[in-house]
């Protein structure tokens, strides 16, 4: 099986590269810049060889510029929504100029298409929320209809926080945590749908082996938790206190609009698509998907 898969550089894109090679995939990765190996193709959607993309049974598209960067400019806003918006657009449109288009692109999204919604229980029948995030999800997703338009189908793989070794989220919070320094963000109370890094992988691949799938597939995990349960969890697992608060209107001052949209929006997103399709997930807790990641 030929796969392509483009943004397949980081944390995610990795794994999932080296999953499909171990089930014998012969995966071609669109880079930007030179190409250092043979699999590898530079991408500029204005002087693509389409050429080079033809025999491909399946693509993934996994680009975005990384939301927690930094205070979110009016540049950086624009960055963060031409990265998935316009390199998905992009990604479709040569896709389904093909002769022979690939059967399938999985595409990436978040959970983060449903806005704040306190306690609400969120699967992929849920409405989309209101916000920067959501607008930027929902323009995302439609981004690939040029392709689903030429037959092919698409499933847009909304992620939750994905716990793994490696440059994510957790990476970025374990230095706090370490020093003892960690604790809950506001009030503690919003909800973060999450998921292993093994199972983003192993659901990835199901979602590619399932013809029936298509559209909207929620990959977190069946057991959602607050902000508080899970900073108890990861300090327990790092054998330090978490006391500290970081307080609402803190996260507000030093972060602007990325605070109340990031780390203070409450989201607790099912995986109801997948379950109901007969997937297993490997890590149902947080605590046994943290002491993984953590070893």
């Amino acid at each position: 099986m030929r796969v392509l898969v483009s943004g397949g550089s980081g944390m995610l894109g990795t794994a999932l590269r080296l999953a499909l090679v171990e089930r014998g995939a012969y995966v071609l990765q669109l880079v930007r810049g030179r190409p250092e190996t043979e699999g590898q193709i530079a991408w500029d959607p204005t002087v693509a060889e389409p050429h080079r993309l033809e025999g491909c049974e399946a693509a993934i598209h996994l680009s975005g510029a990384n939301v927690a960067a930094h205070r979110w400019t009016a540049a950086y806003k624009k960055e963060i929504a031409s990265s998935r918006v316009d390199s998905t657009r992009a990604l479709a449109k040569v896709l389904a100029g093909l002769r022979e288009p690939p059967r399938t692109l999985l595409v990436a999204s978040a959970v983060g298409i449903y806005g704040d919604r306190g306690n609400a229980v969120l699967d992929e029948d849920s409405a989309a929320g209101e916000g920067f995030l959501a607008d930027v999800c929902k323009q995302w997703e439609a981004a690939a209809q040029l392709a689903e338009d030429a037959g092919i189908r698409v499933v847009h793989l909304r992620f939750g926080v994905v716990l793994g070794k490696g440059p994510g989220a957790l990476e970025k919070m374990l230095p706090v945590f370490r020093m003892g320094l960690g604790g809950k963000l506001g009030s503690g109370r919003q909800w973060m749908s999450w998921v292993s890094l093994e199972d983003v992988v192993r659901a990835t691949l199901f979602a590619l082996d399932r013809p029936e799938l298509a559209g909207a597939v929620n990959v977190t995990a069946t057991r959602p938790v607050t902000n508080a349960e899970f900073t108890g969890v990861l300090a327990r697992q790092l054998h330090r206190p978490a006391v500290m608060t970081a307080p609402a209107f803190a996260l507000r001052l030093a972060l602007g609009e990325m605070a109340d949209e990031a780390l203070l929006s409450s989201a607790r997103a099912v995986p109801k698509k997948l379950v109901e399709a007969g997937f297993v997930f490997k890590h149902e807790t947080v605590e046994g998907a943290l002491a993984t990641a953590l070893r």
